[in-house]
């Protein structure tokens, strides 16, 4: 038997985020070891399945697509990385290498996506030139072969992350509306799409058949899932239950006193300024259109 589902962006962030937290290792890992959380939309409602809550939901992201740029959030609004050792939440240490120190294979470590690939590759955006979260964890977490769980949404289906990889950099880009980025391909991590969930949660096999949508449907995508009227029953149920589900509304950071303007130093020792973003120190007034409040 077969049923058609359709999730908006918000609905399948809820619903992927339930997949996550069922995954075995995350379970083990839950009661009796070390989970760490990445800032991002997505990973807002996994720590709300996981652990209950998500504090300052609103300000727990990073990257965004806003105002029709790429932007990022108020910095000194975000909170620090969620980290759980046996079920307890820990402060982070000052490096990533000290909060990830005991961290091994059965360790978890969720971060979110900005694509992903028919062949379960993962893209993230980094606008940090050193590359932020993800780049300074990768390394450590490859090396000891900590679980790493990237939850995304078919929303970010493109046709190949290595070549989108390769199409990025901050320093390549003439132009860019909105922050300058790269983007840090993911090979081996555990991929937990709409099309997981449904494995994941009722041992389904869904296909990805459309999207689209208008007004506050815009980024919906549509999904069949096949399998026994029981799982099926089941799906509905839970699927029915998180329609509505709220999109979160963040702020982005204010283009007055944008961040990602850096001082580097050459080897003469002058220091010039580096705009990252083509709209920093603009005013909203000096703004495109496109961009103000309400637009």
């Amino acid at each position: 038997m077969r049923a058609l589902f359709v999730f908006t962006p918000a609905e399948s962030k809820r619903f992927i985020a339930k997949a996550v937290a069922r995954l075995p290792e995350v379970e083990r890992a839950q009661a009796d070891g070390e989970i760490a959380i990445g800032h991002g939309g997505t990973n807002v409602y996994v720590a709300e399945e996981v652990f209950g809550e998500c504090t300052s939901r609103d300000k727990y992201l990073s990257g965004l697509v806003v105002n029709r740029i790429l932007c990022v959030t108020q910095a000194e609004e975000k909170p620090p990385l969620l980290v759980w050792r046996k079920g307890v939440l820990n402060a982070p240490a000052a490096t990533m290498g000290e909060t990830l120190k005991d961290f091994g294979a059965g360790s978890v470590f969720i971060k979110g996506a900005n694509a992903v690939d028919p062949e379960g590759n993962v893209g993230v955006f980094v606008a940090n030139p050193a590359g932020g979260t993800i780049g300074w964890s990768y390394g450590i977490l490859s090396a000891r072969g900590c679980h790493l769980i990237v939850p995304v949404g078919l929303e970010k289906l493109i046709p190949s992350v290595r070549a989108a990889a390769r199409s990025c950099g901050q320093d390549t880009l003439y132009y860019c509306q909105g922050i300058r980025i790269g983007m840090i391909p993911i090979m081996n991590a555990t991929v937990v799409t709409e099309i997981e969930a449904f494995r994941i949660l009722f041992d389904l096999k869904a296909v990805h058949v459309g999207g689209g949508g208008m007004t506050e449907s815009q980024g919906s995508i549509v999904l069949v899932a096949e399998g026994e009227r029981e799982q099926l029953d089941c799906a509905i149920a839970l699927i029915e239950s998180i329609k509505g589900e709220p999109s979160l509304h963040p702020k982005k950071s204010a283009c007055t006193n944008c961040v990602p303007t850096l001082l580097n130093q050459n080897d003469e020792g002058v220091r010039k300024e580096i705009k990252y973003c083509m709209y920093q120190g603009l005013t909203d007034k000096e703004l495109p259109s496109f961009m103000r409040a309400g637009a």
